[in-house]
């Protein structure tokens, strides 16, 4: 039989993974996963936080040389402002209301990974400036912040959208997650919903993993990044949407 200790070990590994190799927060995997391993939803997204600044650290430092630093500034006041308000914001939404609004961010992300080649003409006259930016992961944070997580898992299509290529796009959204997930994380624990000793073995199952995965990510080329990417997103928001309506 798996211990609960061994199980939170390997979601921590996998989501570490995902996160490395495709510069998301990881808790795409690590909430549902987490839940169905028998812990309090609040104490899941709790955890969630708890663990992606650690995570996305070792993902970051990997990629440090490719972080688009022109934008970090703005990105990190908008998704820190996000993430607190979408955690303060928790619960009080339908989940079924907030994963058709997960669907629609997602599919727009995904259509803005290939932007420019979907309609060139107009890629070439959007010019990213602060306010997309500070706007854009707000939005984006506040959304996914109301199930628990930092906006990791669709920054990366956003800084696409924004001409950033699909490595600086990887880089910067794992940088930014430290520290959006880190002023969300103050409220879950202020509220007592954070559990330590799951929290820190999946720290290191996340550990190993987001060092693995951006070993993989640096030597995969930007097209299959950005194929892994889309793929990845999409299957993540229909079964959002899908979970929504089974337990609606």
């Amino acid at each position: 039989m798996i211990t609960p200790i061994f199980l939170y070990l390997m979601i921590g590994i996998l989501a570490g993974l995902m996160s490395g190799m495709f510069g998301i927060g990881g808790g795409s995997v690590r909430i549902p996963l987490l839940y169905v391993a028998g812990l309090p939803l609040l104490s899941v997204f709790g955890i969630n936080l708890f663990v992606i600044p650690i995570s996305s650290l070792v993902g970051a430092l990997s990629h440090w040389k490719n972080i688009c630093w022109k934008f970090v500034p703005y990105i990190l006041i908008g998704a820190s402002c996000g993430s607190i308000l979408g955690a303060l914001l928790a619960g009080l939404l339908h989940d079924l209301t907030l994963a058709i609004l997960f669907l629609i961010v997602s599919l727009i992300t995904i259509l803005g990974i290939y932007f420019d080649r979907i309609s060139p003409k107009v890629a070439q006259k959007i010019n990213p400036k602060a306010g997309h930016f500070i706007g854009g992961t707000l939005f984006i944070n506040l959304i996914i912040g109301m199930r628990g997580g930092s906006g990791g898992s669709l920054f990366p299509s956003f800084f696409r959208m924004m001409k950033m290529n699909i490595h600086e796009a990887i880089a910067t959204s794992l940088f930014s997650t430290i520290f959006s997930a880190a002023a969300a994380i103050v409220i879950y624990w202020y509220r007592g919903n954070i559990i330590l000793l799951p929290a820190l073995v999946v720290i290191l199952g996340s550990i190993i993993g987001a060092r693995l995965g951006s070993i993989i990510s640096l030597k995969t080329k930007p097209h299959w990044l950005e194929i892994g990417l889309s793929v990845f997103v999409i299957i993540l928001a229909l079964i959002t949407v899908f979970k929504s309506i089974h337990h609606g």
